[in-house]
């Protein structure tokens, strides 16, 4: 008998992978949490329904919310993660040695948990001495540390459940007043193909708090319709007005000094969604 498993992006589309094994599933006090081992992309992890990260594609993801960003701030000593317990976006950062401390804040500590246990290649850098996970909710986080970030990047599942007010006017204000005077943030804003009015209601909200806000894209094959987009706001630098050749060589799959620029190059259905 074969088994797969299908994650229902929309009311009439999915996308379906056949299952080698199920690893581990449970209901934690916040989502749905299951690992599986697929025949395509490897060991996968979902949460409520939805595809957080595979083994297979899980690069592009995590090295574009880090990258641009780290790469954009001249002195990025302090970073904050929100979300993100799989820590992915937590190894990229710690490719970067002027990052002196690494904050993770996760509202789930299963994630964090079973990341570690059958994520190793995703997690490994959790253990950094100059990594801080917390288990706590990163929306108070924000609130709670004002002026105290270089950087903060929000690495949130879609708007649903606990990941609701990660994409809230509200929560934007609060990393502005987190950041130091010359931070950036960044946060996954879903796909333009099936979420337009997401990414336009964030790039409103965004551009009524920040000076600088740029919107980028990449190719995830895992995530809904395969292009998704990014949203960068920033206090002072501008990710355009980065030298490529300033950029340094750092071992990476996805991202290069020449793609930082080109990212920011938008179809045209989508810049016409940000304009």
């Amino acid at each position: 008998m074969e088994l797969w498993y299908t994650e229902k992006q929309t009311e009439t589309f999915g996308i379906t992978a056949k299952i080698r094994e199920t690893l581990v599933t449970e209901k934690t006090d916040f989502q749905d949490l299951a690992i599986i081992d697929t025949m395509e992309f490897g060991r996968m992890l979902v949460l409520d329904g939805m595809v957080m990260t595979t083994v297979k594609d899980e690069f592009v993801y995590h090295e574009m919310v880090a990258h641009p960003a780290l790469f954009t701030h001249p002195n990025p000593e302090r970073v904050l993660v929100v979300g993100g317990g799989d820590g992915g976006v937590i190894r990229e950062i710690m490719k970067h040695p002027k990052v002196k401390k690494a904050v993770l804040v996760d509202i789930d500590g299963k994630v964090i948990e079973y990341s570690k246990q059958f994520l190793p290649e995703i997690a490994g850098e959790l253990e950094n001495p100059r990594v801080e996970v917390i288990v706590n909710d990163g929306y108070m986080h924000i609130h709670d540390h004002k002026n105290e970030y270089d950087v903060i990047m929000v690495d949130s599942t879609e708007p649903v459940g606990p990941a609701v007010e990660l994409f809230s006017r509200g929560f934007y204000q609060g990393i502005y007043e987190a950041l130091r005077e010359d931070g950036i943030f960044v946060a996954q804003t879903d796909n333009p193909w099936f979420k337009a009015d997401l990414i336009q209601s964030v790039n409103r909200d965004v551009k009524e708090i920040f000076p600088i806000v740029r919107v980028y894209c990449a190719n995830i094959p895992t995530y809904p319709s395969g292009l998704w987009t990014f949203t960068m706001g920033s206090k002072t630098h501008d990710p355009l007005a980065v030298d490529p050749n300033a950029i340094p060589d750092i071992p990476t799959r996805y991202y290069t000094p020449e793609l930082h620029r080109a990212a920011f190059a938008l179809p045209r259905f989508v810049a016409d969604l940000v304009k």
